[in-house]
């Protein structure tokens, strides 16, 4: 961390307390006596944080049942409509995943839950830590938009059990496009 606060020209409090803070985020790991270092996720802990990100993806799609409103519904729709948009351009891999993240965190805020918004921030920051050219497949970027299109149709629909079984399907589905990729 010394060479980290000199190279940034600022002390060691702050290098120390932005890399504690990205240890306890699970972005990096820290072994004492050698330092810090950027986590890396394998397989065996992506399948760990897509578990649990099923149920909490699931639980906050069917919390949003209840709220959803007509306005809600529309900003939904409008996120899936951009992605079937962009379905026609060559991927883009940070485009994408900024596209997906976008779908699922209005998901989320909709369920009124900030403590399962915050995990599942968590998460996602985690899983990205996997490297994946999962958004360059065409296919995978067709089944997303086709899941995410389940989603808001459950919830448009009032559906709070469909709503639930769509998002845990979605979650379980992109795990299973990442390993493949």
């Amino acid at each position: 961390m010394p060479g980290l606060a000199t190279r940034l020209e600022v002390s060691r409090s702050p290098v120390r307390e932005a890399v504690q803070q990205l240890v306890v985020e699970g972005l990096a790991e820290y072994t004492p006596r050698v330092g810090a270092k950027v986590a890396v996720l394998d397989e065996d802990m992506l399948r760990q944080v897509f578990e649990v990100r099923e149920v909490l993806d699931g639980l906050a799609a069917r919390q949003a049942t209840a709220r959803v409103t007509f306005a809600d519904l529309e900003i939904l729709w409008e996120h899936v409509r951009r992605q079937e948009e962009m379905l026609d351009s060559p991927a883009d891999h940070r485009r994408d995943a900024e596209l997906d993240l976008d779908f699922h965190t209005a998901v989320r805020t909709l369920s009124g839950n900030k403590p399962l918004c915050d995990a599942l921030l968590k998460l996602d920051t985690q899983s990205h830590l996997y490297r994946s050219d999962m958004w360059a497949l065409e296919v995978n970027r067709r089944l997303a938009v086709t899941e995410h299109r389940r989603i808001v149709a459950a919830l448009e629909a009032g559906d709070a059990d469909g709503a639930q079984r769509a998002a845990c399907a979605h979650a379980a589905g992109v795990l299973v496009r990442l390993l493949r990729s």
